[in-house]
């Protein structure tokens, strides 16, 4: 790298002009970065909150990365903030054992330890319940009624869902449109759900949890759930849509943000891509930004999610025989 053009592009970064690091970059034809350049691209695209693409950048000098302690130390960063500990805490620990006793590497390492033992738990559950669905035989992407779910009283209608969340019927092209720009695959149960109703309110609002969340001790709820399009703002693409919560509420970007909830953007329901990769079948995971984006899983896919949704009067019932 050029003395000139590294002496630049450290002075952007302590001005904190991320955005100009990569845009001078990028402008470098590919064949032309070599790896110190390449590893500038990713600590900017880090430090713009852009994160695959900061993975993207390292994976592609990994063979020279390995055994750098910077390379590994932005890697883990990296795979952090997507909430991918498990990734994150193998970085962090090589970091550590190429340059022992570091400071920043020594307090990433004891805040991802707990997260990365429950990412490892959630995934044990979520391989036992998703082969427990798919041997229960009602796997049908949501095209009939069974257990709770019914198509034909699935939405609760109002001007207000009609305002905000009923989105105009889509088409295949309006689906590739949407997968693109968020980068992941749109799993089958939730399309064919969206064909009974772009998105709405359903008439069935809580999920059951095993564990607590800043919701309640036993339940999360949901207000609404982003149907496929960009023209109403609680859509998938809309303006209080997916990439905004994830953008501006810093949310992890581990998938989509499907479903907000009553606390007006305080925790929120996602389809988590970890354990399968963006065109893979997702798990639905809730998202508590009131405990430091605590994730807490909720089922194995969105068919389960919709299925196991109940009258938030059962918990209401049950509030008042304790209180009693």
């Amino acid at each position: 790298m050029e003395k000139e053009l590294l002496e630049q592009i450290n002075l952007w970064h302590e001005q904190d002009q991320f955005s100009l690091i990569i845009e001078r970059i990028e402008r470098i034809p590919v064949s032309e970065r070599d790896y110190d350049l390449t590893g500038q691209l990713a600590r900017a695209y880090n430090n713009d909150a852009r994160y695959r693409e900061a993975i993207q950048q390292l994976l592609s000098v990994e063979e020279q990365g390995v055994n750098d302690p910077l390379w590994q130390y932005r890697l883990g960063y990296a795979y952090c903030y997507i909430a991918d500990y498990e990734q994150a805490l193998m970085a962090f620990e090589r970091a550590d054992e190429l340059q022992p006793h570091d400071e920043s590497t020594l307090e990433f390492l004891s805040q991802i330890r707990p997260e990365a033992d429950k990412m490892g738990r959630d995934r044990q559950r979520h391989e036992k319940e998703l082969a427990t669905f798919e041997q229960s035989g009602i796997q049908n992407h949501l095209r009939a009624a069974s257990g709770p779910y019914d198509p034909a009283t699935f939405w609760k209608q109002s001007d207000y869902a009609r305002d905000n969340h009923v989105s105009a019927p889509f088409d295949e092209a309006e689906i590739v449109s949407i997968e693109q720009e968020l980068g992941y695959k749109l799993p089958a149960s939730y399309i064919q759900l969206m064909n009974t109703q772009n998105g709405g309110i359903p008439a069935l609002t809580v999920f059951p949890t095993k564990e607590a969340t800043s919701w309640a001790e036993d339940h999360i709820a949901i207000s609404s759930i982003m149907g496929i399009g960009h023209d109403k703002i609680y859509a998938l693409a809309g303006e209080m849509g997916s990439r905004f919560m994830i953008e501006d509420w810093g949310y992890p970007d581990l998938g989509i943000v499907i479903c907000d909830c009553p606390s007006a953007g305080h925790d929120v329901v996602m389809l988590d891509y970890r354990f399968c990769g963006p065109e893979g079948e997702p798990c639905v995971v809730h998202v508590d930004q009131e405990n430091d984006y605590e994730i807490t899983y909720l089922a194995p896919n969105f068919e389960a999610f919709i299925r196991g949704l109940v009258d938030e009067d059962i918990y209401d019932l049950s509030d008042e025989e304790n209180e009693d």
